[in-house]
């Protein structure tokens, strides 16, 4: 019993955040978005155009964990609907939810806290050195919600039958696995250097609390 109290002492101390700490990386990450979705997006013939949003979107989950990521992504959509131009093009405003963005931006947050979901659960040594494990979490997020919903938007607001819209959505494939490579190199780059970033599991904190 009398060992199990010095355990339990760093592991609370561990899963306390700091909330200024916390609201600085939101913020950071928020404006990462904002910085990835006004650089210049490529043109596929469609009327979703390929950026790097979804890239900044999975790295907001994999580095900072789902809670936060989940915020970063909505103080992004926050943002962007009160006026400030900061979805793809320079838009802003409500207008963007209605086009045919709209399942895409929706589907941004969901995804975020999808990544960062998988990635918190992958032990901490596979978190710092491999690059696969944190890439399949974020194209899993990315397969689970931005292209299902993307397809549903293009097809309820560009006017395309769902067959249409996933046709539509297959050029953003490759890219999408180049962009989930990317962040995984980067966020495994982060996790090396700043190890006690991502939030750590409350079962794995507790279990190290009763051993």
């Amino acid at each position: 019993m009398t060992d199990a109290i010095p355990a339990a002492a760093p592991t609370r101390a561990a899963r306390r955040s700091n909330p200024g700490t916390d609201l600085a990386l939101i913020a950071t990450f928020a404006a990462l978005i904002a910085v990835s979705a006004l650089l210049p997006a490529i043109s596929v013939g469609s009327a979703v155009p390929i950026t790097l949003q979804t890239f900044a979107v999975m790295l907001a989950g994999a580095v900072l964990g789902a809670r936060r990521g989940f915020l970063a992504v909505l103080l992004y959509l926050a943002v962007g609907a009160i006026g400030l131009p900061v979805f793809s093009g320079g838009s802003a405003g409500l207008a963007p939810f209605a086009g045919p963005t709209a399942g895409y931006l929706v589907a941004f947050p969901l995804a975020a806290l999808a990544t960062g979901f998988f990635v918190e659960r992958l032990p901490r040594s596979r978190v710092v050195a491999s690059i696969p494990l944190i890439m399949l979490s974020g194209l899993a997020a990315s397969f689970l919600f931005i292209h299902p919903l993307g397809i549903l938007g293009l097809s309820w607001r560009a006017d395309l039958t769902l067959s249409q819209a996933f046709i539509t959505d297959l050029a953003f494939w490759p890219g999408d696995v180049i962009k989930n490579l990317l962040m995984a190199i980067v966020a495994t780059t982060v996790h090396r250097t700043f190890p006690t970033l991502l939030p750590a599991r409350a079962r794995r904190d507790r279990t190290a609390a009763t051993a």
